[in-house]
């Protein structure tokens, strides 16, 4: 069974930074993709960044250059790094995983709150 583990949200003030990190644990997994996914309240959930097996990374235009992806296969864990926050950054943010058969995996989410 694959679970995955959110950290490192949090209230941060805009322009601040925060960091999050999802670690993955369970046998017999092989990963496609990782990703992270947000979603604020009446909104639909929308990918942030997404990195690949091969290391392809994707971020949704919102946050280029202000957010990055990045991945420690030792660990097992994906990790958000975000900079220059704004109040539209507040959501609850969630990792996302889909392995090679293209199961689906998500963590509960952790909650990132951006006050102006």
């Amino acid at each position: 069974q694959v679970q995955l583990v959110e950290s490192g949200g949090g209230l941060v003030q805009a322009g601040g930074s925060l960091s999050l990190s999802c670690a993955r644990s369970g046998s017999g997994f092989i990963f496609k993709v990782m990703g992270w996914y947000r979603q604020a309240p009446g909104k639909q959930r929308e990918l942030v960044a997404s990195i690949s097996r091969g290391n392809i990374i994707n971020y949704a235009d919102s946050v280029k250059g202000r957010f990055t992806i990045s991945r420690d296969s030792a660990k097992n864990t994906v990790n958000l790094q975000m900079n220059s926050l704004k109040p539209e950054d507040t959501a609850v943010y969630y990792c996302n995983a889909v392995d090679v058969l293209s199961s689906v995996y998500w963590g509960q989410g952790t909650q990132v709150t951006v006050s102006s």
